[in-house]
């Protein structure tokens, strides 16, 4: 294992956060409060309680979800997208560096950088309603377990984009709408039966219940069935990146 390799890769994707520190960490702190001031204020005057939780406490962990999503997702595909586009991704490919090695540096960098900004999220929530974290263990342990999904996730995205449109339409197009609809502000209990059913096809929810079952010990799906459904699409996008760079689909600009 080259760790020189990794400690390069890793400390160049992540020294452009502190480049940024705008976008990277006011932006999420501003979106989050403004979710707690239009959800929790609104919304939360009219609706308590949720399984006996605040609502302004309920959807803490659909905020810090919806901002762990995005995050990994942009910042991996765009991490390994921009080397295609300027053609410094031959550096990589010339070098002694192995694609374990290329995905623990892009993945391990995009995976920090959004759980850094996952857990300012949930400081900045903190300062709107109080809570209490159940199983923190077992809160960290998911946390890190859907930052490493979705940056893989974003890694396979950034490998398939050509443009930087494309590198947009998923986390736009269908990231954004799955978590809003994947109950991240809501029971999906509340919803009509059919509709329940329905809502069950959508990953996303079993993203934001495992991570809400972790801080109140109260979700609409089983844990364990969030964990394995987790970590059956972690495996799916390793696969995904092996056959990328076995075959070399799209890895050059």
């Amino acid at each position: 294992m080259n760790v020189h390799a990794i400690r390069a890769i890793y400390t160049f994707e992540l020294s452009r956060t502190w480049r940024t520190l705008f976008q990277s960490i006011a932006s999420p702190v501003l979106s989050t409060s403004l979710y707690f001031i239009v959800f929790g204020s609104a919304i939360g005057s009219r609706m308590q309680t949720v399984d006996g939780v605040s609502y302004g406490a309920y959807i803490v962990p659909g905020l810090i979800m919806l901002t762990l999503l995005s995050e990994s997702i942009s910042n991996a595909s765009f991490g390994i997208y921009l080397p295609k586009f300027t053609g410094t991704i031959y550096e990589v490919l010339s070098a002694p560096v192995s694609v374990a090695e290329i995905v623990i540096g892009y993945v391990g960098a995009a995976a920090t950088k959004s759980m850094i900004i996952g857990l300012i999220t949930l400081a900045t929530a903190r300062l709107f309603v109080p809570f209490e974290i159940v199983h923190p263990v077992l809160a960290l342990g998911f946390l890190v377990l859907i930052a490493v999904t979705f940056s893989l996730f974003g890694f396979v995205l950034g490998l398939w984009a050509d443009s930087f449109e494309k590198l947009q339409i998923v986390p736009l197009m269908i990231v954004t709408p799955l978590t809003f609809l994947g109950g991240t502000f809501y029971s999906i209990d509340m919803l009509p039966p059919l509709w329940r059913t329905v809502t069950l096809f959508n990953p996303v929810v079993y993203l934001v219940n495992g991570f809400r079952w972790t801080f109140y010990g109260v979700a609409d799906v089983n844990f364990g069935i969030s964990a394995g459904m987790t970590f059956l699409f972690m495996l799916l996008c390793l696969t995904i990146v092996w056959w990328v760079f076995r075959t070399g689909y799209r890895l050059r600009p």
